[in-house]
């Protein structure tokens, strides 16, 4: 279907332009890996700006989707159409504040968290200037404007010939444009793509390797898909001087030459905290290592920076306020503190299991049978691209994925078919729950043919029903009857099957329902804010009524559900 262009900034335009940017991401994603020299040539500048807009898409997304609700919420029960004010979505505000929400917390590496800030500086214009739920080019220009500035002013130490630039001139070009928003973003997109260009004559590890920043290039392609917005018609793409390297290896092995070591780690974490302990935080961080932003405001900061002592990097954290999601990661294999030259290359193992799980004692639990985690907080359901990493992580020839939750089925298929394409075998074993991993995991053998253990763990997941114990966030219509907010709910293989008030209760009825079928164990994972009594109740229970019946009893931590269960 053709893309139907937009006239001004409304929400809308907001959610297509979120859209084209994430796909033109995808597409370029490799190449953009591929001449990331600068400030680490690490290879995955064009991942991270892709992770950082899906965070985005998603938030956006969920703003259009909860406004639908609304809508079928409001609608009147007589069969009579609901009438119309012309409100019909989410305001400009919403739907930029939803973008720059969803980048921040969701911002991988240096050029991500400075794109995130970026967003947030648009956001923050066009979502003053609202007045009409739309803005035109005028509005436009300024929030570029705003972005370019507030994005120089998160880094601690801005170097020209970086996406900085790029940002900046897209800014200064767009202010020579008309006021209609189609030719406020070609301008921008123009003057961004003639900065990208001139890169390498700015900074000398781009002119040593031979491309221009990764970071800008991830920047123009997202212009790119503002015109598109605007117009209808993506821009031809013009070759720029240095475009491409020839591979990832070639351009770290030209920027290394002459720049010495850099900092062992790269910190990043999701920071609550007060704008003047930021400050503080900011001068702290910047004196232990370097390529330090923090962006963000209003309480929640995303904070990035390269150090040797990863360690004190969060401990600055803790002392400025509340950090979580820490990611600490090591650049290069190996031994963090040798150079790249110096470390081996380590070898591939033949077969891994990689598994979503959804709170830190599952994660222990699935680390210590020797998978892969990765860690999916409530609320917080990992994007596609953070499964392939996961999957690269485990560096394996074979990969068996367990998603262990049914909303995750499309994303670990994309992530799946993309790790295909770089030559892992990757099967996808369609696990709803992590219980049903857990059953999987337990009959895995990587000594076996791979399709044999795939078939055995499929089997095992399959033999394994599910259930899980919660509490209502509000009034719905469930399988069960309606619940109200605070209500306990029992679900049985997704769907609720038991509604009450007490978690011990609701939780023994759904025991009793799941073990009438029949079943030889009993998985309990209980969250961190259920107490002990109930797995010591469901226990007695199986003891005293199902005499041949095993039970087993793991702490998940903060998983979102009060109970796991499941039955084999």
């Amino acid at each position: 279907m053709a893309q139907v262009p937009q006239r001004f900034f409304d929400a809308l335009a907001v959610r297509t332009w979120c859209g084209l940017s994430l796909a033109a991401l995808g597409r370029a994603r490799e190449e953009i890996d591929a001449i990331n020299v600068y400030p680490v040539a690490d290879g995955d500048t064009g991942t991270n700006l892709y992770l950082t807009v899906e965070s985005a898409v998603a938030a956006v997304e969920a703003v259009f989707a909860a406004h639908e609700v609304d809508e079928v919420d409001e609608a009147p029960r007589d069969g009579s159409e609901a009438p119309r004010d012309g409100a019909g979505g989410p305001s400009l505000a919403d739907a930029v504040g939803a973008m720059a929400h969803g980048a921040l917390i969701g911002a991988r590496g240096n050029s991500g968290t400075i794109l995130a800030q970026l967003l947030r500086g648009m956001a923050q214009v066009l979502a003053a200037r609202s007045d009409n739920d739309h803005t035109a080019g005028h509005g436009l220009q300024r929030a570029l404007r705003h972005a370019a500035a507030s994005a120089r002013q998160a880094v601690a130490h801005p170097v020209e010939g970086t996406v900085l630039t790029v940002a900046s001139a897209a800014a200064e070009a767009a202010e020579g444009a008309g006021g209609d928003c189609a030719e406020v973003a070609r301008a921008a997109y123009e003057g961004a793509r003639a900065a990208l260009a001139a890169t390498p004559g700015q900074l000398a590890a781009l002119e040593r390797a031979g491309v221009v920043d990764a970071g800008g290039h991830g920047l123009v392609t997202v212009l790119a898909a503002l015109v598109e917005t605007f117009t209808g018609r993506a821009p031809v793409p013009v070759a720029a001087p240095h475009a491409r390297v020839e591979s990832a290896v070639e351009g770290q092995c030209a920027a290394e030459e002459g720049d010495g070591d850099g900092p062992a780690f790269e910190v990043i974490y999701l920071l609550e905290a007060e704008d003047a302990a930021v400050a503080r935080l900011r001068q702290r961080l910047d004196a232990l290592g370097d390529s330090l932003v923090v962006v963000g405001g209003d309480g929640l900061w995303n904070v990035h920076v390269h150090v040797d002592d990863a360690g004190a990097a969060v401990e600055a954290g803790v002392e400025a306020g509340r950090p979580y999601r820490i990611r600490i990661t090591h650049f290069g294999r190996g031994d963090a503190h040798t150079t790249k030259a110096e470390r081996p290359p380590r070898e591939r193992a033949q077969r891994a299991v990689v598994a979503v799980v959804p709170g830190e004692g599952l994660a222990a639990l699935y680390t210590e049978a020797g998978a892969t985690t990765l860690l999916a907080r409530p609320g917080e359901p990992p994007a596609s691209g953070e499964l392939v990493q996961a999957v690269r992580r485990a560096h394996a020839r074979e990969v068996v994925l367990l998603p262990n939750d049914a909303e995750l089925r499309h994303t670990a298929a994309a992530a799946a078919e993309q790790a295909r394409t770089e030559g892992i075998r990757v099967a996808l074993i369609p696990t709803r729950s992590a219980v049903q991993g857990i059953a999987a995991l337990a009959v895995h053998e990587s000594e076996r043919r791979f399709d044999e253990d795939v078939v055995a763990m499929t089997s095992a997941a399959g033999a394994t029903r599910h259930a899980e114990v919660t509490v209502a966030e509000r009034q719905s219509w469930t399988t069960a009857g309606i619940c109200q907010a605070g209500d306990v709910l029992g679900l049985i293989d997704g769907d609720v099957a038991v509604i009450g008030a007490d978690v011990s209760q609701v939780a023994a009825t759904v025991l009793d329902r799941m073990l009438s079928a029949g079943g030889e164990l009993v998985t309990l994972v209980l969250g961190d804010e259920a107490p002990q009594s109930v797995a010591d109740h469901l226990e007695a229970r199986v003891r005293e009524a199902y005499l041949a019946v095993d039970t087993v009893v793991y702490r998940g931590g903060r998983q979102g559900a009060l109970l796991l269960v499941g039955v084999e």
